[in-house]
């Protein structure tokens, strides 16, 4: 009976061990990830095409789509990195006949 009262005794601090950890691990995630949202890269210009124009915007976790209307029937995907404000590329769509 001793070693079953040790046991239950045992397995309930390692209960409550791990709830600290995860909770722990909750917080210290959560202010990362507001440290990291809180850093700018103040001001900074993208050049379109002549001719283009944003049709739509879209945020994809750090990354900012600009679907441009390119004014002759195509369009085209400009990426640009939301950390440093740098355009990462562009994908031409063009539609198949």
């Amino acid at each position: 009976m001793r070693s079953l009262k040790i046991l239950v005794v045992v397995m309930g601090v390692m209960l409550v061990v791990g709830l600290a950890v995860v909770i722990g691990t909750i917080v210290n995630r959560a202010s990362q990830r507001q440290a990291s949202a809180a850093v700018g890269f103040g001001h900074s210009s993208v050049a379109l095409p002549a001719g283009a124009r944003v049709v739509e915007m879209r945020e994809a976790g750090d990354r900012l789509i600009l679907r441009l209307d390119r004014g002759n029937g195509s369009q085209t995907l400009l990426i640009i990195d939301l950390t440093t404000g740098a355009e990462i590329g562009t994908i031409d769509l063009e539609s198949k006949p």
